[in-house]
């Protein structure tokens, strides 16, 4: 299979990978999820080339997970906010984060620390079923 055939196949999987699936990408979303919104930023912060942010703000932007916004005039310059469609990848993401830190911290532990407003507490994320509230693992489904 061919990546540009991803987002034909009859899989979710597939589909999202097809959006979502490569290197920056994540790490693009994962600065979105800090509050990063402005191309500058992006290219600061992740030290990647023009082009290769150009084309994965471009991707995620036609795929309606973050949108472009305008915030000066002259000359115009946008910003890239998460849409909901975006913030819906919240349990995706924080999966990845939880996996990386359980799995790939080493010594240091983890590198940052999620801290639920609600109650103040940090959190580790968790999968639960919709209907009766239960912790849902691999073997569960």
């Amino acid at each position: 299979m061919k990546w540009e055939d991803l987002a034909d196949q009859p899989c979710s999987i597939a589909r999202s990978v097809a959006v979502i699936g490569d290197r920056w990408t994540l790490m693009i979303l994962r600065d979105a999820f800090l509050g990063v919104r402005r191309f500058e930023a992006f290219q600061t912060r992740l030290g990647i080339s023009r082009t290769i942010i150009t084309e994965r703000l471009k991707l995620l932007v036609e795929e309606g997970v973050l949108a472009k916004v305008p915030y000066q005039d002259r000359p115009v310059r946008h910003e890239y906010r998460l849409t909901q469609k975006g913030r819906d990848l919240h349990p995706v993401m924080m999966g990845l984060v939880h996996w990386g830190d359980m799995h790939m911290a080493g010594n240091g532990g983890r590198p940052l620390l999620h801290r639920h407003t609600g109650c103040g507490h940090d959190f580790d994320p968790i999968l639960t079923c919709s209907e009766c509230g239960e912790a849902v693992g691999a073997r569960d489904v």
